[in-house]
């Protein structure tokens, strides 16, 4: 956890309502079976423009795209903390760039670029989506810092930007075809060979285990095409916070619920 935000927490302590909401924070956490923990934390982080237009209702929506991202900070820090090693926030949909005007997009787009130079600095970050939407700087912005974070060792976080569920099962299909073609398979040879695992080696997330545990916050009880193909099998968690005004308790709340269920797998 960045110092700033340890230094806030410290504070937040010392009040009296602080005091109480971190014993029962500490119970919560007692009571965690760490043994049960997901591997792989996937979040839709629903609410901010509904959390500005409530809370900041005189100041412009970027007030909100930036409260979010301060939460998605802390949300990383406190993965970490509890040792999960794969995490991935989606934060810009393709439909998002599609039915936002500019005047909107831009300053989401540099919270975006921010955030992820941010968690650049400590956690290796990869960037999942289609960069080819973005405004060239800030595609290049994104690029470097994934970068810069590639050597790094601990937790994964994967950032989704420009994306949408479909996009990627797209792209994963090209990307197939453009492979075997490139190998000199024909179509029909293709379509005889043609296996579950080859398709998911060409997703954004290929190589990485599926989400065990999805959560959407702000009410919303639906995916929105997220991770489509990774979501198979997936444990979904649903909020009614919205994005800024979810708490480490939320989270906890999230995994314990997880840690009760039986997982199936389709059986």
């Amino acid at each position: 956890m960045s110092l700033g935000l340890r230094v806030r927490e410290a504070l937040n302590r010392l009040q009296p309502l602080g005091f109480l909401y971190s014993a029962y924070e500490t119970q919560l956490l007692a009571q965690l079976d760490r043994s049960a923990l997901p591997r792989h934390v996937a979040v839709l982080a629903d609410g901010n423009r509904r959390w500005a237009r409530t809370n900041a209702p005189d100041q412009p929506l970027v007030v909100g795209y930036q409260a979010g991202a301060d939460k998605l900070k802390e949300f990383v820090d406190w993965c970490a903390d509890l040792g999960i090693g794969i995490i991935t926030l989606w934060v810009l949909s393709t439909e998002n760039l599609t039915r936002s005007g500019a005047e909107e997009v831009a300053p989401l787009l540099t919270v975006i670029d921010n955030l992820v130079a941010d968690l650049a600095q400590s956690y290796r970050v990869q960037v999942v989506g289609d960069l080819n939407l973005l405004p060239e700087p800030i595609a290049d912005d994104l690029r470097h810092a994934q970068a810069s974070a590639s050597g790094r060792s601990g937790m994964h976080v994967n950032v989704a930007i420009a994306y949408g569920g479909r996009h990627e099962l797209r792209d994963a299909v090209r990307s197939l075809l453009a492979s075997e073609a490139a190998k000199g398979t024909s179509l029909d040879e293709l379509a005889d060979t043609l296996e579950i695992d080859h398709i998911s080696e060409h997703l954004y997330t290929a190589g990485q285990p599926d989400p065990d545990l999805i959560i959407r916050t702000s009410g919303e009880q639906r995916m929105s095409g997220f991770l489509i193909w990774q979501s198979a099998h997936s444990e979904f968690y649903f909020c009614e916070a919205l994005w800024p005004d979810f708490r480490k308790v939320d989270f906890i709340r999230a995994l314990r619920s997880y840690a009760q269920r039986e997982r199936r797998y389709g059986r």
